[in-house]
């Protein structure tokens, strides 16, 4: 498994440290259990992992078997929906990940990408990538993140008036963005210059990068 923590093996290694577990731990709880079956599964299990370990150094192909595939969930500022849904990762999930990139502004990711760990890796678009104050010797402004008004085809209420705004107001700027079904909208955001950012459910973008391992 190399020098991995549990939270970044894959997932074949993962089962195999699951596996590991349940028989020695049946071999723990039950006394009558014959130790010598035990160490035959513990070994043969092992040789199994080593013998696909094998496989998967030679064989790219045979490895993709074993490992889940990098996957772009979000690409210049827009969700792509079939592959969270490719993933079972909810919008929430991406969101957390991108706090924790801190990025608070989906409008400032050129991509994001979910490993084969699980983790994310992030792409700023190169006009907002940030720059360090000393390079510069001047004062940065304080930036304000965008406040999510609508989540998966539901305004956030509590939110949009957090923002001094309200539905009204909300449907009149989709309107402007000939978003008139606020169904279709998987991600809107609203900054304090009430610049709204929608990224809709059907969003199937051209020219997406393939991205394998």
């Amino acid at each position: 498994m190399g020098k991995r923590s549990i939270g970044e093996l894959p997932v074949f290694d993962f089962l195999v440290v699951l596996v590991l577990g349940s028989v020695v731990g049946a071999d723990i709880a039950d006394p009558k259990i014959n130790h010598i079956h035990t160490v035959v599964a513990i070994i043969s299990i092992a040789l199994l992992q080593k013998f696909i370990i094998f496989l998967k150094m030679n064989n790219r192909k045979i490895g993709r078997l074993f490992t889940f595939e990098p996957t772009i969930v979000l690409y210049n500022g827009q969700f792509l929906m079939k592959n969270l849904k490719r993933i079972n990762y909810s919008i929430d999930n991406i969101l957390q990940m991108l706090r924790e990139k801190d990025v608070f502004n989906i409008n400032d990711v050129e991509m994001a990408i979910i490993e084969a760990n699980g983790k994310m890796s992030v792409r700023l678009n190169p006009l907002k990538e940030g720059v360090i104050r000393e390079d510069l010797n001047v004062q940065v402004p304080q930036h304000n993140y965008d406040i999510p008004v609508i989540l998966d085809g539901e305004i956030q209420y509590n939110l949009l008036r957090h923002m001094r705004r309200d539905e009204s107001w909300l449907r009149e700027e989709l309107t402007k963005q000939h978003v008139p079904d606020v169904k279709r909208v998987f991600f809107a955001s609203l900054n304090e210059k009430d610049e709204l950012f929608v990224s809709l459910k059907e969003y199937k973008p051209k020219n997406v990068p393939s991205i394998e391992h």
